[in-house]
């Protein structure tokens, strides 16, 4: 399970307005304390709090929010959302500034960010359209680790990666109906390596 950082940002702030005041805040506190003009926004939040299992609501009161305990508590480290890769054509590399929340047993030893995986490419190993990848930034990797390539400096895709002979790289697809890429290793660079998948329901 993962949070956005609105997501952890709001639970944060039911947790705190609880534990001081021994209620939980209204959806228009909740609104106004983040700048939301919209409560739809905010019932959207809170729903996916639900969802995940982190808060129970009642329906009929205004102040029924209740915080779920959990049993285990794994911290949560912010890392940078980078942007989106392609898992099938190599897509042009997209930047973002926004941030994601993952277990902190997920991140990688060097700098680790996280990037959305765009198409199917990546199938056969539980890597679907939408999930995220948690990608340790390494600039070599070994014979079969799954990379984030960049490709003549402008595309990018996630594939396994082969070493072929006569300086050539295959990029395989895990994903039967689909052929992998082969490319002179001067044409690639390794953005990073792929270290685990978070997926929102």
């Amino acid at each position: 399970m993962h949070l956005t950082r609105r997501q952890k940002e709001i639970l944060d702030f039911l947790a705190r307005h609880i534990e001081k005041k021994g209620y939980a805040p209204t959806i228009e506190e909740i609104g106004e304390h983040f700048g939301l003009s919209s409560l739809a926004t905010v019932h959207k939040h809170l729903t996916n709090l639900q969802d995940k299992g982190l808060i129970k609501r009642a329906c009929n009161r205004s102040r029924a929010l209740e915080l779920v305990p959990t049993e285990v508590s794994v911290r949560a480290v912010e890392l940078p959302l980078l942007g989106r890769v392609a898992a099938g054509t190599p897509i042009q590399a997209v930047q973002s500034t926004e941030t994601i929340f993952v277990p902190e047993d997920m991140v990688g030893r060097r700098d680790t960010y996280v990037l959305q995986v765009k198409g199917d490419s990546m199938i056969d190993e539980q890597i679907r359209d939408g999930d995220y990848v948690i990608v340790e930034d390494r600039k070599s990797a070994r014979d079969g680790e799954m990379v984030i390539a960049l490709l003549e400096g402008e595309n990018v895709t996630l594939k396994k990666l082969y070493r072929e002979g006569g300086g050539k790289v295959r990029l395989q697809p895990a994903n039967a109906s689909m052929k992998p890429l082969f490319v002179d290793q001067d044409d690639l660079r390794i953005q990073g390596v792929v270290i685990g998948v978070l997926r929102r329901y």
